[in-house]
């Protein structure tokens, strides 16, 4: 696998497919790794515009879902594609979304028995301890979403020297009430959604934090905001917890006043 840097950006498909030469900005302000989300298709085309967009950047799918792709069409693309800058994140999805979900953890042990891409060019969505257990022995490492800096803690124990690469949601305003308002909606889709919901609990949240898009504790918890140095400082804490990089999920731009904070060399 390719150095991934310390911080990348995490976008959509949905909001990125037709923003190519913004990642190539991206990758200008010194952000390492593009992480595609939002379970990009077994062909992995857009993956690969992307490659060809950049030089250095590392390419990775946040994540391929098992429920939408078969093993063995991903495979073959990876393949078409090559070279050490693509890395394939891999995750069993949401029962809320995914019919056919059922039984996740034997479907995601089958999908990596079939997956005939390299071990260290492969990482999994991992909250629980039995998913990350299994990054660590079959994968790369993980790639956790939405998640407190606590759990980063947790996973490094877990992962021992694998690579956790956890996503963290940021807000840049310095505003707090302006802040969480936004980070309140786009929260409120992921209250819907057990994987997430059930996570939140097993950190010490309560169903009242689960209210109304959540308690300011909860927001505060998940989504990093302030002025550019203080959400670059919420970012670090993140490393100091144990994170060998942090995918950046901005929901509101400002990526060169974030470069700028984190020191990241052009």
């Amino acid at each position: 696998m390719s150095d991934l840097g310390k911080f990348g950006v995490w976008g959509s498909r949905y909001e990125w497919a037709d923003r190519i030469d913004g990642v190539a900005e991206l990758e200008a302000l010194g952000f390492g790794t593009f992480w595609l989300g939002s379970s990009p298709e077994s062909d992995l085309e857009l993956p690969e515009r992307l490659l060809g967009a950049t030089t250095s950047m590392t390419i990775a799918t946040g994540i391929i879902n098992v429920w939408q792709t078969e093993p063995e069409d991903v495979s073959r693309s990876f393949h078409r594609i090559g070279g050490d800058r693509l890395v394939l994140g891999v995750g069993v999805g949401h029962k809320q979304i995914d019919q056919a979900y059922e039984k996740p953890y034997p479907k995601l042990v089958s999908y990596l028995d079939r997956l005939d891409v390299p071990a260290e060019q492969v990482v999994l969505a991992a909250l629980g301890p039995k998913v990350l257990k299994l990054a660590a022995d079959r994968t790369a490492g993980a790639h956790p979403y939405l998640v407190p800096v606590e759990h980063t803690a947790q996973a490094r124990e877990v992962l021992g020297d694998k690579l956790l690469a956890p996503e963290v949601t940021v807000v840049v305003e310095p505003d707090p009430e302006t802040a969480r308002a936004v980070a309140r909606e786009r929260l409120a889709y992921y209250f819907t959604l057990t994987n997430y919901t059930s996570s939140w609990l097993r950190w010490g949240f309560t169903e009242d934090d689960l209210a109304d898009n959540g308690s300011d504790r909860l927001v505060d918890a998940l989504v990093a905001h302030g002025n550019p140095d203080q959400v670059a400082a919420q970012l670090h804490a993140h490393l100091d917890a144990g994170a060998d990089h942090v995918a950046i999920q901005s929901l509101n731009g400002h990526f060169a006043e974030l470069a700028a904070a984190l020191g990241l060399k052009r």
